[in-house]
């Protein structure tokens, strides 16, 4: 909405300036570039950024402008410019938005044909461009980090309201509907934890002290875990025997025992009506008619309130009471203390545990230096060359097939590079861009027959293309280049220089700038796919050690330390891997074993992760919570993991390494009382060996496809 604000007001002024039609295009592509090219947090930021921007802009079109004329100078210069606005990016946010700002305006300049003497209206659209764009910015559509964080908070209830619906769905289904309802709790459970990261990625500049992000942050990871813990206690009492974790992360794994239906009693019937309670409270966590199901909930975390039912059903309520509790908890950190006349004991003593955890919150942060590359290592530098290199390529190629139409190569070469960091990447960005380029051609031939020269109905429609351009952008390149491609279709018809020609020219551009961008990260200093994700690979690995060894040892007595940011790094290594993981699972991909390995290893490590931070979160809980207590046998438990994790990344980070994964007794048989008689362990420990358990057969099972040798204890 703010680009599209951006743009519609700087088409108004300039029309009552009486700019004709050429400088009017040049405007609304400034007012556009100008508007998302800025992504600082802050407000100040981000009004420092576009006022640099500004004479960065002019000084854009006005070369551009005067090397019009001089095709070599100006195609040094244009390669020049885009080394450097790659290179800008390791200054951060503003090294890149004024990279963008510098490349995409010399763009502009070239599309519609700017020379010196239009220099005047071209600078008088730009300047206009840019201010519309803070206007817009600042005064009419105004975004502040806290803003931005209700909005994902409200989201992240959302997200979590469809996580309990898809869940409720997955109770009710039957033999055939069963594997279609947990693909949609999978992909509702993945959403809901893209938008925990997001908000914790907002936490420091939407809140208002540092200790108050960290609580924010907790409450938000609990009732992620809550959710997810839900789901898969849910799938437990709807199979025969304990569900494999793994179910819920591996992509078409099916159901266990699928098509067997819950029986329909009592217990099952009090289940479904809690879940659907569940969701109500999610979604309208406010409100005193409200506060009677809340405590209902809230019960079943104490044992005699349990229905009765098989164990595996009274886990299910069991995990609806912890969900409950992770609500509350969310709803007070975020919104503050709340009415309290209407709590059952069971409601205050969740109160009680809550507000004795967010008291022990430690504000204080651990500071990790970690190595950074340097020299042509730098990813900065290394896109930078292949970058320069490729658009020289595109330039030439480009120059052959039109000598008034080849800077599209240029832009090809250029996108493809952006936010990707592998060869396999920017296949795949390229071929994705191709597609929605052709399909766009396609719309814009269409669209410009329809529209001819009725100036209003052409901005009308490419300002609707923008903001489904921007819109679509997250969900999907090919729609985004879709819409690109049929607005410049658009313009072209505004310029008077449509024709099926120039669109089938744009097609072969599009090809040609993507594969001279696939050609130049080939053979330039490459980053194989391979090495890519092994080294993604090897930091995810690195981060669930450290918070499997952190967690394991402060459940075993040792001193206090900080879990939420190691699990918060686990995460986003996690979609790091994810993303650079997308050419090998594509599906067009022609290496189906590699694709489906890709796969498995990736549900493998979310599987671990789940764990991790459940570890993680149940190690904070130490401190306040009166029914876990430290217990020095885990740290027995947790060395074999411990090993294997490290074993693993060795053979990740060096092919030479000789490390064994060791296979042995279960990790509870290693928690065995000494003195025969003694109590084994309450419930708060058995979770714990339950997520151990799990963690160790995750870690285990990702020595098979990684071609890590295994063997028990000892080397045998």
């Amino acid at each position: 909405m703010r680009t599209v604000g951006s743009i519609a007001l700087t088409l108004v002024v300039l029309a009552l300036l009486g700019a004709d039609v050429p400088h009017l295009v040049a405007g609304a592509m400034a007012a556009m570039v100008s508007t998302f090219a800025v992504r600082e947090k802050q407000r100040g930021p981000q009004a420092v950024t576009l006022a640099l921007g500004l004479p960065v802009a002019i000084a854009s079109v006005t070369l551009a402008a005067l090397l019009h004329s001089h095709v070599v100078a100006g195609d040094l210069f244009f390669i020049a410019l885009i080394f450097s606005a790659v290179y800008g990016r390791r200054f951060g946010d503003r090294g890149t938005a004024l990279g963008l700002i510098g490349f995409q305006l010399y763009f502009v300049s070239l599309f519609v044909g700017a020379t010196v003497s239009d220099l005047p209206e071209l600078c008088v659209s730009v300047v206009t461009a840019v201010v519309c764009s803070a206007v817009v910015r600042f005064a009419l559509l105004p975004e502040t980090p806290a803003g931005t964080l209700q909005r994902l908070r409200d989201a992240f209830r959302a997200r979590f309201a469809q996580l309990v619906s898809a869940q409720l769905d997955l109770l009710d289904a039957g033999p055939q509907e069963a594997d279609r309802s947990l693909e949609n709790v999978r992909e509702r459970t993945a959403r809901l934890h893209e938008t925990a990261l997001m908000i914790q990625g907002r936490l420091e500049e939407g809140t208002a002290d540092e200790g108050t992000a960290r609580l924010v942050q907790r409450r938000v990871a609990d009732a992620e875990i809550a959710a997810e813990r839900l789901a898969l206690l849910l799938l437990t009492a709807r199979s025969a025997e304990r569900t494999d974790t793994l179910t819920l992360h591996l992509p078409g794994a099916p159901v266990p025992t699928a098509g067997r239906l819950p029986v329909r009693d009592e217990a099952v019937e009090t289940l479904r009506r809690d879940l659907g309670a569940l969701r109500l409270l999610v979604q309208h966590p406010g409100g005193t008619a409200l506060s009677h199901v809340r405590n209902r909930l809230l019960s079943y975390r104490d044992e005699e309130s349990l229905p009765g039912a098989s164990p595996a059903v009274q886990d299910v309520f069991r995990g609806i009471g912890e969900a409950a509790r992770a609500v509350l908890g969310l709803r007070i950190a975020l919104d503050g203390p709340q009415d309290e006349s209407d709590d059952t004991p069971s409601t205050a003593r969740s109160r009680e545990e809550l507000d004795a955890e967010d008291a022990a919150i430690d504000a204080v942060e651990e500071d990790t230096e970690r190595e950074e590359p340097t020299g042509l290592r730098r990813p900065t530098t290394r896109a930078a060359v292949q970058v320069a290199v490729g658009s020289s390529l595109a330039i030439v190629g480009g120059e052959l097939l039109s000598s008034d139409r080849w800077y599209w190569a240029v832009l090809t070469c250029w996108i493809v590079f952006l936010n990707t960091s592998s060869t396999g990447e920017i296949l795949v960005k390229g071929y994705r861009r191709l597609l929605g380029t052709v399909f766009g051609v396609v719309a814009g031939i269409v669209l410009a027959g329809l529209v001819g020269q009725h100036t209003g109905t052409a901005f009308a429609l490419v300002l609707l293309f923008v903001f489904a351009m921007f819109y679509t952008a997250p969900l999907s390149y090919t729609l985004m280049s879709f819409f690109v491609t049929a607005a410049l279709g658009l313009l072209y018809t505004l310029l008077h220089t449509y024709s099926l020609s120039v669109l089938v020219l744009r097609i072969a551009e599009t090809a040609l700038g993507a594969a001279c961008g696939v050609f130049a990260a080939a053979l330039v200093l490459p980053v194989a796919t391979d090495r890519r994700t092994n080294e993604l690979l090897g930091t995810v690995l690195e981060r669930l050690g450290e918070v499997t060894r952190t967690a394991v040892e402060q459940l075993s007595g040792g001193p206090p330390v900080e879990l939420l940011d190691q699990a918060r790094d686990l995460d986003q290594a996690l979609a790091d891997l994810r993303a650079a993981t997308q050419p090998l699972t594509h599906p067009v991909t022609p290496l189906r074993a590699r694709r489906d390995t890709a796969r498995y290893v990736v549900a493998l490590l979310e599987t671990a992760a789940y764990h991790a931070r459940s570890l993680a979160a149940t190690a904070e809980l130490l401190p306040t919570h009166p029914s876990i207590a430290a217990d020095p046998r885990l740290r027995r438990a947790g060395r074999r993991i411990a090993h294997n994790i490290e074993a693993i990344t060795a053979h990740v980070t060096d092919e030479r390494a000789t490390d064994r994964v060791e296979r042995g007794p279960s990790i509870a048989s290693l928690l065995e009382p000494q003195v025969p008689g003694t109590a084994r362990y309450g419930r708060v420990t058995d979770r714990v060996l339950r997520h151990l358990q799990r963690l160790d057969e995750s870690v285990v099972g990702l020595a098979r496809p990684l071609g890590v040798p295994v063997g028990a204890p000892g080397g045998t």
